[in-house]
């Protein structure tokens, strides 16, 4: 479904980003506290990044307008700098990339696909993103099979508990009846 934005649109994807930005902070503090666990092989630790993608898979499946994964990603970033990520401001350019990489995977699907293939192909997007700017900004220095390795982690990290976590998470909702006024709501749900 695409069309105009609606007020309740705009609400609803700010305060799902905003509720994520407030998750993404106790999850840095849980990745800052197991570094040391991986100290040995860094690139393991790939395997926690999806929780931080969420909002790039979620808010698209439940608003279904053009946009909406850049609006939630980037919208949880901002949030997540001003609850004091530790990574500052830079966050907010993560979180454009990631919901940048998501949306074009919406947009491919003409924003008519909502199943699980294009949440799993859309989180998976997010997570190449985080890879990329990760890799240039944080690991230059790390091998080849290091890099490989957190990527082979970090993408079906974000497959899984973006993409998957995500779907899942609409329609566990929309059983509810809380997102009776989105499409979400009233379509028949792909597999």
């Amino acid at each position: 479904m695409t069309g105009q934005w609606r007020t309740v649109d705009i609400v609803l994807g700010a305060a799902l980003a905003v509720a994520f930005g407030a998750v993404f902070q106790a999850w840095n503090v849980l990745w800052i506290a197991m570094q040391p666990a991986f100290v040995g092989l860094p690139p393991m630790q790939g395997f926690m990044y999806g929780i931080w993608l969420l909002p790039a898979v979620l808010v698209p499946l439940v608003i279904r307008r053009p946009g909406a994964a850049l609006l939630g990603e980037g919208m949880a970033a901002v949030a997540s700098a001003l609850f004091g990520a530790p990574w500052g401001l830079l966050i907010i350019v993560y979180g454009l990339m990631q919901g940048g990489a998501a949306e074009l995977v919406f947009a491919m699907g003409l924003y008519r696909r909502w199943g699980l293939p294009i949440s799993l192909l859309a989180g998976g997007a997010a997570g190449a993103a985080a890879v990329l700017l990760d890799l240039v900004i944080y690991y230059p220095g790390w091998a080849a099979g290091f890099q490989v390795l957190y990527a082979a982690l970090v993408i079906p990290s974000a497959a899984i508990v973006a993409g998957l976590g995500g779907w899942l998470l609409v329609r566990a909702l929309s059983r509810t009846g809380v997102l009776s006024a989105f499409p979400a709501a009233r379509e028949q749900p792909e597999v």
